[in-house]
């Protein structure tokens, strides 16, 4: 029994605006060649996700054939699911979330100010 040649990345789901599509930020450290400095470099793949993860989970991806135009990527499984999204949507929309930003302007395009 030989191993999986597939490639497998690791990354975070930063989008899922699409059906059964998420767009997945891989993220690397790599040291310059020259300088030596560490640098941080990320790419985003088209993945296909039959199972519908929700933005900011951390899942593995791996290479398949091509699906569509831009996505060769499947997702195998979800390795962590973002706490802090998944609280807000259980609480539901009931729950007002304030942001300490200023009341919107009228729709007149006035302020309200003096008369």
């Amino acid at each position: 029994m030989t191993a999986n040649p597939r490639r497998r990345m690791i990354g975070t789901v930063i989008g899922t605006s699409m059906t059964k599509t998420v767009v997945v930020r891989v993220d690397r450290t790599v040291r310059h060649p020259l300088y030596g400095k560490v640098v941080h470099r990320s790419q985003k793949f088209l993945v296909h996700d039959e199972s519908g993860s929700q933005k900011g989970d951390r899942v593995q991806i791996v290479e398949s054939k091509p699906i569509s135009r831009r996505k060769r990527w499947v997702l195998e499984k979800v390795l962590a699911h973002d706490r802090r999204i998944h609280e807000v949507a259980a609480a539901g929309p009931e729950t007002e979330v304030t942001t300490g930003a200023k009341p919107a302007a009228k729709a007149d395009g006035k302020t309200g100010g003096g008369e």
